[in-house]
């Protein structure tokens, strides 16, 4: 017979394969994944930002963590995601579009912004033909978007009335350039909302006679916006930059570009609506320490469809955290849940049918031993050799300890069990009587 301790080592074997199996899939689906995201331009306001919201998701114990990958540039940030060699990325869209970019949130969202005196006479973009223009624009992408909108507006080198001159500047000059009549007005790129522009438009109000200025945006934004689809229309709120008089006096609608937290279009729905909800979630927290999160702004779309065919598409997973319909923990596992129940039930199904196998060998056992047992007792009713009598009286003690210990270590049915103790019965009493007679002669 099987020895019924290599039984037992065999069920534990069995439950610790199936544990190990539970515990690591609780552990896959419960462990943090860890995203690359690619952070530019070195020395911005963005890679402050999101170095911030890393050490927050990690201080959290959030099931997403960054690992922060900085570059010089966003076009270098963007060709990083576009290699696939980061998860996420700070994208600037009109310097360098990646393939299968789609937005999870606008980091920063600028305009251009032209202000000059009052006492200037320069109230819009073409009475700039001919003129001066201070432009601040410390990065060459600034210069280069600057230059393909004056062109658009018909104010490039070619312009029939005059091209229009750009003067580059430090925000500290502002001032002394007007006054000392080396710019006629100031060309901004900059996030309406923040210190740095309302420092640099009270300099340039600080350079009128009457300390009062004019603020205008591009002419036929339109226009600028189907020639440069990767720009977007921005609208200034009048008087933004003071009250009395009102600067500007009525709304600009302008254009402007963007920085973009964009992620690889193979990102999950899930993973892409958790790295969004968490940064809005977590913005106050983080404006605390970097002022700029307050500029994190949704991208803007009338419908679902409208936003994922855009220009500017958004990535689904971040469209389910705007619209409130991220998956639930069925739906994000949905396959996985079927596939441990498919496998649960077919151990299961399995382990019912050994079960059931062992229990037929069980009583298969104790059946044997039950026919052995009526064996003995029809060959003794024949025997006239006291030997061998002798022998059957040892065998049926052998088959009865057999069975003693089968009931015992395993449940067993009392049908077959009934039946075994009337068959050792009915062999013992009939070897004593065979016996008997031989032992009192």
């Amino acid at each position: 017979m099987t020895n019924p301790w290599a039984r037992r080592e065999i069920w534990f074997l069995a439950l610790a394969v199936l544990l190990a199996a539970a515990g690591g899939a609780l552990f896959y689906w419960s462990r943090a994944t860890t995203l690359t995201i690619a952070v530019a331009p070195a020395g911005g306001t963005e890679p402050a930002l999101l170095r911030a919201y890393a050490a927050a998701l990690a201080q959290r114990g959030s099931g997403v963590r960054l690992t922060i990958v900085p570059f010089d540039g966003v076009r270098e940030s963007a060709e990083a995601l576009q290699e696939k060699r980061v998860d996420l990325a700070v994208v600037r869209p009109d310097v360098t579009m990646p393939r299968d970019g789609l937005t999870l949130a606008i980091l920063r969202e600028q305009a251009i912004l032209v202000a000059t005196p009052a006492s200037s006479g320069i109230a819009a973009m073409p009475d700039l033909a001919g003129k001066r223009l201070g432009l601040l624009a410390r990065r060459t992408a600034d210069r280069a978007l600057i230059e393909a909108v004056l062109d658009s507006a018909g104010l490039g080198p070619e312009a029939p009335a005059g091209a229009v001159v750009l003067v580059p500047l430090e925000e500290s000059e502002v001032t002394a350039a007007f006054t000392g009549s080396r710019i006629d007005a100031l060309v901004l790129v900059t996030t309406p909302t923040t210190p740095a522009a309302r420092r640099i438009v009270q300099a340039v109000q600080d350079a009128g006679p009457d300390r009062e200025a004019v603020l205008f945006g591009v002419s036929d934004a339109a226009a600028i916006l189907a020639r440069h689809p990767k720009l977007q229309a921005v609208t200034v709120p009048a008087g933004l930059y003071g009250g009395r008089p009102r600067l500007p006096a009525e709304e600009v609608a302008t254009v402007g570009p963007s920085y973009r937290l964009m992620a690889r279009s193979d990102l999950s729905r899930s993973r892409a609506a958790e790295v969004t909800q968490h940064l809005f979630e977590m913005r106050a927290g983080l404006a605390e320490a970097v002022p700029v999160a307050e500029s994190l702004l949704p991208p803007a779309y009338e419908t679902t469809a409208a936003a994922v065919s855009a220009r500017l598409p958004i990535h689904p997973g971040a469209l389910d955290y705007y619209e409130r319909e991220q998956e639930s923990f069925i739906e994000r596992y949905e396959s996985w849940i079927y596939l441990v129940a498919i496998f649960g039930g077919g151990i299961g199904s399995a382990g019912a049918w050994l079960r059931q196998r062992l229990s037929r060998l069980r009583r298969h056992r104790v059946e044997v031993a039950t026919q052995r047992l009526l064996e003995i007792r029809s060959l003794a009713r024949r025997s006239t050799e006291a030997d061998r009598l002798r022998a059957m009286a040892a065998e049926i003690d052998d088959l009865a300890a057999s069975i003693a210990r089968h009931a015992l270590r395993r449940p067993t049915d009392p049908r077959t069990m009934t039946a075994a103790s009337v068959a050792l019965d009915a062999a013992r009493s009939t070897v004593a009587r065979a016996l008997a007679p031989m032992q009192v002669g």
